[in-house]
């Protein structure tokens, strides 16, 4: 399994993302948390396998209806700090 934090900017907050984020995170299989931060991006921590962690990459930069993503950056992360499950907080 990889694991991948990324930061998600733009209109991302009060928009549903991060429920979107689990949605399509439990439908590929992905544990991890997408978290508001107090700067207005979204924090999401993902372990899965390489084809999940792209499909919900793709899914990042696009979002759900209400969003406007401006930049995604993502980089490897620590997979061991990853509990079972999807969480949003």
């Amino acid at each position: 399994m990889n694991c991948i934090r990324c930061l998600v900017e733009g209109r991302v907050q009060g928009v549903f993302f991060r429920a979107a984020t689990k949605q399509e995170a439990d439908r590929l299989g992905i544990a991890g948390h997408a978290v508001n931060l107090p700067d207005g991006r979204v924090e999401v921590v993902a372990r899965g396998t390489e084809d999940a962690l792209g499909r919900l990459r793709r899914f990042l930069h696009e979002g759900p209806p209400q969003a406007s993503v401006t930049a995604v950056s993502c980089a490897p992360w620590h997979a061991d700090s990853v509990r079972d499950g999807f969480r949003t907080g």
